[in-house]
């Protein structure tokens, strides 16, 4: 992990921005982007969210089925079992 060199103050209502050099090195799009949250210790950890597969994990493909992402693969496998 590298520091960048940039601090944010969370505001009143626990919201904090993430800073444009970061939003485009992520090629995150405001509005229509989300990010995941991690916890490692006494560390948070951002990353762009991007669905992937419950079955398989793949991250290729993905369609939402009654709320959950699935691949079109194992969608397919689920059709014909």
């Amino acid at each position: 992990m590298r520091a960048i060199g940039c601090v944010r103050q969370v505001d009143k209502l626990g919201r904090l921005v993430l800073p444009s050099d970061i939003r485009r090195t992520l090629n995150i799009t405001d509005g229509v982007d989300s990010v995941e949250f991690f916890v490692d210790d006494d560390s948070i950890i951002i990353k762009k969210y991007r669905p992937s597969c419950i079955f398989c994990n793949s991250p290729d493909d993905i369609i939402d089925y009654k709320n959950q992402s699935i691949c079109k693969k194992c969608y397919a496998e689920l059709k014909n079992s």
